[in-house]
């Protein structure tokens, strides 16, 4: 009986302030000077701005003591305070701009980078990954804001300092003025993370509500969407899940409004205290007084903005540099047993033992504990149903996922613990689901081997040996047309086209260890498969001689298949015959059963 694996549950997010701690290290790492001159210029700009009460105090004990000097003195402080502020701040936002903009290339970069190179795909598949990719993703323009709120942070907490320090030097019992204003940090901490909750509960609806939308106002999908007249019923339907995403956030929102309304009320009572104790139990001076009133209002607003720039701290950005500290650790999980070196050449092949499959966030087995030899230097047809498994069997070689369960071997060296990058710089192929590279054709092609990416001579090559001459004789520039209709003076080719140019990517590689042909020319008629793979097989062997290449080839088509050294049946999750063409005929099971299924169709 087949046991099915659980579905695996994404890990906890990082802590925040360590998270938070990383990211600030990144900056620091990309732009220390800048970084250093934008945090010393927040913290200048605060003092001028938090002294103005003193300034106050001084002027109204000048005006009712008459006293000229300390008149003129208040009258000094608060031109120079404003001339400062205003100077400070403008010269703080120009620096604070250009570390910005040279820091928000750095972080896109390094995200792009991790994403792009981590070992498998399966974050891509993963519905909990995505969703957190998801927002991640939406985040990662704004990242650079969290350096920005960090500083103001720093500085508004100056500001609170300075503030209370002038409260206390009046009576230390004001001092609890600063602590009434605890509530509205409690709930400004809490409200961003309770509607953060509510937006990850609905990121599926979120993600469904934008692929709806993208679905009815994109080219790609505008035929099929006006032929089938399905805009209404996308537009509804988008809808619909908007409103899924929209109502438990608009519902958190609302309830934690109410809370932080409450706060505010809690801290305004105080401060209309704390001015009447001054003003009629301590009997204070004037100045003094205008001191609390100026003191206590600009507390109100440094604690506003101290606990709004929390908030944002809490809510996006350290929440955004949570899921960029789990990319981090989850990309650096992937190679952290990889310490073995990739062969130069395959001497006994490859072996798969007891290998179990399922795809990310299911539980239903791909592939049910295949077990698998495959010579060096030989050329080997996977067949089989729809759902049989063979593609998945392809994606494991290429170290896109790792088996759920069993090891995959290359000369009896693990294949887990080959680096993927280094595994796959060995590798070659073309797949069924090619992506249309809009480039130069000859960069199209020259991305197959990114060393050689502009190397005319090899991506000459290459299209030869894919058979796709025709292709680039037909484009009024050869290899240096630009394709892609969107593109200026750009050229749009059939499928067909499109998938002799991914064989012709696939063949770029003079010399992998393993090459992969996943139904890569399923858009080609039988024939025209048929001469193809018979010349490249032919020259598959003679190169796998000398290097011990293997060579692996999915198709439906039997008259391509059936010149492969070795042929692997899978059915039902699992391989049920392995041999030869003409072995399996004569055993007259499952393959010869859809060979003669196929060759009546063709009678």
């Amino acid at each position: 009986m087949t046991s099915s694996p659980e579905r695996p549950k994404a890990e906890a997010l990082p802590p925040a302030i360590p998270s938070m701690w990383r990211l600030c290290k990144l900056g620091y790492q990309h732009e220390p000077g800048l970084m250093a001159t934008s945090f010393g210029l927040v913290l200048l700009a605060a003092l001028p701005d938090s002294l103005i009460a003193l300034w106050l105090k001084f002027l109204g004990d000048g005006v009712v003591g008459r006293r000229p000097r300390l008149v003129l003195l208040a009258a000094l402080g608060l031109g120079v305070s404003a001339a400062a502020t205003w100077f400070l701040r403008t010269v703080s936002t120009r620096v604070q701009r250009r570390f910005r903009d040279k820091v928000t290339i750095a972080l896109e970069s390094h995200i792009a980078r991790l994403q792009a190179t981590i070992a498998t795909i399966a974050h891509h598949e993963r519905p909990d990954y995505l969703d957190r990719l998801s927002v991640l993703r939406n985040q990662v323009f704004v990242l650079d804001h969290m350096y920005m709120s960090v500083f103001a942070t720093a500085s508004w907490i100056l500001r609170l300092a300075v503030t209370i320090a002038l409260l206390v030097s009046i009576h230390p019992a004001l001092a609890l003025l600063a602590a009434f204003a605890i509530p509205t940090v409690i709930t400004s901490s809490w409200r961003p993370a309770v509607e953060r909750r509510a937006q990850e509960r609905g990121a599926q609806a979120g993600r469904l509500a934008r692929h709806l939308f993208t679905l009815a106002t994109t080219a790609e999908s505008g035929k099929e969407v006006r032929v089938t007249n399905i805009g209404r019923r996308l537009a509804t339907d988008r809808r619909a899940a908007w409103e899924r995403w929209y109502a438990p956030v608009s519902a958190a929102r609302n309830a934690s409004a109410a809370w932080h309304t409450l706060a505010w009320a809690v801290f305004g009572s105080a401060y209309v205290g704390a001015i009447v104790f001054v003003a009629f139990v301590l009997r204070a001076t004037p100045g003094d007084v205008l001191l609390v009133l100026a003191a206590g209002a600009r507390l109100s607003a440094y604690v506003g903005a101290t606990v709004g720039e929390i908030g944002f701290l809490r809510g996006v950005w350290m929440d955004g540099s949570r899921r960029l500290a789990w990319l981090e650790d989850y990309a650096a999980s992937l190679t952290a047993m990889t310490d073995l070196p990739v062969p130069n050449a395959m001497r006994t092949g490859l072996r798969l033992e007891h290998v179990s499959f399922a795809y990310p966030g299911t539980s239903r087995l791909v592939l049910d504990d295949v077990s698998l030899s495959v010579p060096a230097g030989t050329v080997v047809a996977i067949v089989g149903e729809n759902g049989a498994g063979k593609s998945t069997l392809v994606k494991l070689l290429a170290k896109l996922y790792a088996p759920t369960s069993g090891a995959i071997y290359v000369d009896e060296v693990p294949l887990a613990r080959l680096p993927a990058d280094a595994w796959r710089a060995r590798l070659a192929g073309a797949f069924q689901d090619f992506y249309r590279f809009e480039l130069r054709a000859q960069q199209t092609v020259g991305v197959g081997d990114v060393p050689r990416v502009d190397d005319a001579r090899a991506a000459g090559a290459a299209v030869e040996r894919a058979g796709a001459v025709d292709v680039i004789t037909r484009l009024a520039s050869g290899l240096d047309t630009q394709l892609g209709p969107s593109w200026p003076g750009g050229v749009d080719l059939s499928y067909g086209q499109w998938q002799k140019l991914a064989l012709a990517r696939g063949f770029m590689r003079d010399d992998p260890l393993l090459l992969v042909l996943d139904e890569p020319t399923a858009a080609l008629d039988a024939e025209t498969e048929h001469a193809l793979f018979e010349r490249f097989a032919a020259a598959a062997r003679a190169t796998g001689q000398h290097g011990g290449r293997v060579t692996i080839l999915v198709s439906h088509r039997f008259s391509t298949v059936r010149m492969a050294d070795l042929i692997v049946v899978l059915d039902g999750a699992r391989v049920v015959e392995v041999g030869s063409h003409d072995d399996l005929v004569a055993r007259g099971g499952a393959y010869a059963e859809l060979y003669r299924i196929q060759a009546e169709s063709y009678r």
